[in-house]
């Protein structure tokens, strides 16, 4: 499920959700929503996963330099 993924980022990266979903969807309300049942339609999905995959990536790439 999405929301476990998210919440399990969120707890990794110690970021807000209202940040979170302003950065990975313009929604500041999107963990909320999600906590409430919300099921984003699969281009949202990809979106927010490529988020949490590029954040990460990004994170690795800036701990090797």
């Amino acid at each position: 499920m999405l929301i476990r993924s998210v919440e399990k980022f969120l707890r990794a990266h110690a970021i807000a959700p209202t940040s979170f979903g302003r950065l990975a969807a313009q929604d500041p309300r999107l963990v909320l929503d999600l906590r409430n049942g919300r099921e984003p339609r699969g281009v949202m999905e990809a979106r927010i996963r490529g988020f949490m995959a590029g954040y990460e990536a990004a994170r690795e790439t800036g701990r090797a330099a």
